[in-house]
This record gives structure tokens, sequence and C-alpha cells, in this order.
């Protein structure tokens, strides 16, 4: 690893631990101090939930698939006169889901929540962050409130350091993403399934794949390519699993579209799955793919407005390692516009909780106190409410009734973290980074909650 000038030790661990990491944590200013670079880097290690006993996608859709099943029989007994609506409902017939759904996003949202909080390897939770709000899908209808928190987990973790080729592929094989945007339902024009009165195309997906997963909105694409693209990934669907070690994804051959598909000009033979297979592959290692990518990645790492410099440098990255992700994070890593002290970024309301818990040294919190603050800060868990996700700019979260709720949040944090000493946290948290004006006014505030106040919404606190 490059070493970061001696003059500019502290404010490289602090950029280190804050703005690659998810907030410092009692002693990790130090332990990023010898070699800042080198502690970004240790910190990018491999996440994993197999420990986690948060139910899986392929549980879920068990459960939804059993649920369906027994409705469908008490709608056919209703129908048939042999129960009546007034009729006290057998207890065999009684609807097992109650609050299964919103229990079952809670658990897993707290779960991964709570997993990051804890962790010494910030560094890959913010990557995480960063590629699930890529990957957007929304807690909407109550298959997908259940669903939405597995796709970071099993499609996206499990590629996080690797290819983003592989990655793509996983989230568009996965129930969540597939549900999410219709493709379950979603057949050729001209396939034995559609032939037979059966739904019909849909473009959800491949619109999305093409203007937010891989080229984005200027990538060089028409309404044509997202016709064949949609058409290349027909049957592409969604099955009860036959255990929760199995996955939910069902690829359906009566329901892809036949013959040959044309993308961005070129022309696609493969048969079956192969030939979805194939675009998005390609898709992955285009040209424009690298520049979207590689951009939103300088906007989530480092600026709003990053250097031509490094997106350059990223870029080629990008391109010579066909979207290896651990290769472009140590470019970017070692590149000095990263590490810039007049770039720094407005924490998002996630990345304010979470550098606020971890100060006070919180490993976990309970499910509601998390959703009560996501909630009130304006970003709860999964509720981006679009497939773009939530905007990753200052301007998305410095407005006036936002920044009131996290005032408010700052000063019931304060009143909550009694054993905690204002000074000390400052100096863990933000090292030589503090403002003349913000120690003296932490300093001489008119008590322990007001300067804890003060510390949590200083202009250091809250940008990385």
């Amino acid at each position: 690893m490059k070493s970061v000038d001696n003059a500019n030790i502290s404010h490289a661990a602090t950029v280190a631990v804050n703005r690659f990491g998810i907030g410092a944590k009692p002693g990790e200013l130090v332990t990023a101090s010898t070699d800042p670079q080198g502690w970004v880097m240790k910190s990018l290690a491999p996440i994993s939930f197999e420990s986690s006993r948060s139910p899986t996608s392929s549980q879920i859709l068990i459960k939804l698939a059993d649920i369906r099943q027994l409705r469908k029989k008490r709608q056919a007994l209703l129908d048939s006169g042999k129960l009546a609506d007034n009729d006290e409902i057998p207890d065999e017939l009684m609807d097992p889901a109650g609050n299964y759904f919103q229990a079952t996003y809670r658990q897993i949202a707290t779960d991964t929540f709570n997993q990051a909080l804890a962790s010494d390897s910030g560094v890959s939770w913010r990557l995480l962050d960063f590629f699930s709000n890529h990957f957007s899908v929304s807690a909407s209808s109550q298959g997908m409130t259940a669903l939405a928190a597995t796709l970071e987990r099993e499609a996206i973790a499990p590629h996080l350091l690797g290819s983003f080729t592989d990655m793509l592929i996983a989230v568009c094989q996965h129930p969540a993403m597939l549900i999410y945007l219709n493709n379950e339902k979603s057949f050729g024009p001209n396939s034995i399934f559609v032939q037979h009165g059966r739904l019909g195309l849909n473009e959800n997906l491949a619109r999305e794949i093409l203007e937010l997963h891989t080229l984005g909105v200027d990538g060089g694409y028409t309404q044509q390519d997202v016709v064949e693209l949609a058409k290349g990934i027909t049957g592409w669907s969604v099955k009860k699993p036959v255990d929760a070690k199995s996955t939910g994804f069902k690829y359906r051959s009566y329901g892809h579209e036949p013959g040959a598909r044309v993308l961005l000009g070129k022309q696609y033979s493969q048969k079956g799955m192969h030939q979805g297979l194939a675009m998005l592959t390609d898709l992955a290692a285009h040209p424009h793919t690298a520049k979207f990518l590689t951009h939103k990645l300088a906007v989530h790492f480092v600026s709003d407005k990053p250097s031509k410099a490094l997106l350059e440098s990223l870029e080629k990255r990008w391109l010579n390692t066909n979207g290896n992700i651990r290769e472009v994070m140590e470019t970017l890593v070692n590149h000095p516009d990263a590490w810039q002290q007049q770039t720094r970024k407005y924490k998002s309301p996630r990345d304010f909780v979470y550098s606020s818990l971890r100060g006070l040294n919180v490993t976990s919190i309970k499910q509601g106190q998390y959703f009560s603050t996501m909630r009130s800060l304006g970003q709860a868990p999964f509720k981006a409410g679009s497939p773009a996700g939530f905007g990753d700019v200052q301007q998305t979260w410095d407005g006036a009734s936002a920044l009131m709720a996290r005032i408010e949040w700052s000063a019931e944090l304060a009143t909550r973290a009694k054993q905690s000493d204002p000074q000390t946290l400052m100096s863990t948290t933000l090292g030589s980074a503090v403002s003349h004006d913000t120690y003296a006014h932490v300093s001489r505030a008119e008590s322990r909650d007001v300067a804890m106040t003060l510390l949590l919404m200083s202009p250091e606190f809250q940008r990385r």
C-alpha cells in the first residue's frame, strides 16, 4: 500500500474510518492511523449471513405458497356455500400469515443493521449498502415486504468483492428482483405459454437493467433494445422451492420467446436461458456500464462531484479487470483524490445513525428503536419506493424538515447516552478533523446533553 503523508496522518485515519467505513468505533482511529489505506483494504472483507437465524427467500416463498393455497381452499368453501361469511373459521383454515410479512421484514432488516453496527469490516458494509441501493427493491406488496431484505444477503453479499457480472446475474435471478419488477410473469409473445392465452411480455426488469443497473440512462440504448432484452429473459421466473436449501428461481422454457435477439447491434442466437445470460454478461462488460458504475461508486464513497482524474482511473481499472469490484475499490482507495478533506460527503440518515451509534459503542438496537429512528429520519429500510433507490447526494437529505428530524433524534440520543462524554466522543470519532468552532461550542456547552447534541449536529460529524 502507498503511505499517506505523516503530516496528514490523523486526517487520513478519520477519512479511512468515516468516509470509507461506516463510522469510528472506540479505538478505530488509533488502529487506522498506522496505515490508513491498509486499514481500508483490510476492512474490505467478505460478508456472510450463514449464521443468521433470519428467514431466507426460499423459506419465505414456501410460506407464501402455503398461505396462498390455504386462502384458495377457504375461498372455494365460501363459493360453494359450505362455509358462510359469518361462520367460525375452522382452525385448519385460519390464515397463518398474521403479521408474518411485516415481522419477517423487520427481523431481517434489523439483523442486517446490527451485524453492520458491530462489525470490524465497516468498508464492506458501506459497499454492501451501495450495491443494495443500486439494485433497489422496495417492501411494497405483502410478498415483497417479506422478500425485499433478502436480496442483498443472498445475491449481492456473495459477490461483493468479486465479479460485477456474477452479481448482476445473481440479482436478476433472485425472487425479490423478479417479483418486484414483474419478470416472473413475463413470457414471450410467441412462446407456447402465451399461445395458450396466458399473460405476455413485461419490460419492467429489462428497462431497469439497462437504465439503472448497467448502461445508465445515457447509455445509448433504445426502446427496441429494452424489448429485445425483455424477450431474452422471458421465462426467468419464480417457483415454490422444494425445501429451504433450494432456490426459488425457475426457468420456464415454455415461456421463453423463441428466435435470435439483437441487443445494442449484436445478435444473440443462444437457446433458452443461455440467451439472457449472454446478454447480461455483455451488458456487465460494456464501456457504458464501466463509466456509469464507477461514477456512482466515486459519488458514494468520495464526493457528490468526483474529480475527472479519479473517474478516469476507476473506469480504466473496471475495464481492465472486467468489473472486478475489489480491484476497482483498491484503485479508489489508492487514489489521492479520494482522501482530500474538501470533498467530504454529507451523511445519509443511515450513515448518520451508523456513525452515531458506533461512536457510542452501541453494538445492537431493538427492532422498534431501529424502525422508529429510520422512519423519522426519512430512510426506512427498503422503502425507497422506486427501482432508482435513495438519492446519494447532499440535496436529497439536507432539507429543513430533515435537519430538524436529525436535531430531535440527536437530542433524544444524547439523553439516553448518559455514560458517554462528548469531548471523548469528539476525539474518538473525529480525531484532528474537529474545527476550532466545533471544539469551542462542545466544550463550552451549558450541559452534557447539549454538548452531545451539538457534537452530533456539527458540520464535521454530519459529513464523512
